[in-house]
């Protein structure tokens, strides 16, 4: 399974109209985002380079893939991975955002997921 991201690369030119900020998409459900969050914890575990790992919650139908970005790196003494989630359920689809970092007894928690901006 395969997602295509290429409309959240459009060139985003700025059309010199003002007006109100659009609200910041909202995180789905905390019931969908904990398979996502444990499919995270899964692929960060194996260590795999260019890995991927696929998930869904059985009980909503919601699925999507987690892919580790970029290199590990340490924050306050830990080792941090970035990584990027797909998120569909029925005609929703979205992007999120995460960190997670190896705990002292080798798992991989989550510790940050917002929606996915593009720069």
């Amino acid at each position: 399974m395969s997602y295509q991201m290429e409309s959240y690369f459009a060139d985003k030119t700025p059309t010199g109209s003002v007006g109100k900020a659009a609200p910041a998409p909202a995180l789905p459900p905390e019931r969908d985002l904990a398979y996502a969050k444990a499919a995270a914890s899964e692929v960060l575990k194996r260590g795999e380079k260019d890995a991927s790992l696929d998930w869904e919650n059985p009980t909503t139908g919601a699925r999507g893939t987690v892919t580790p970005m970029a290199s590990a790196y340490v924050q306050d003494g830990q080792t941090c991975r970035d990584f990027l989630a797909s998120y569909v359920n029925k005609t929703e689809q979205s992007w999120l955002q995460g960190e997670a970092c190896k705990e002292a007894r080798g798992e991989w928690q989550v510790r940050a997921l917002k929606p996915w901006k593009s720069s």
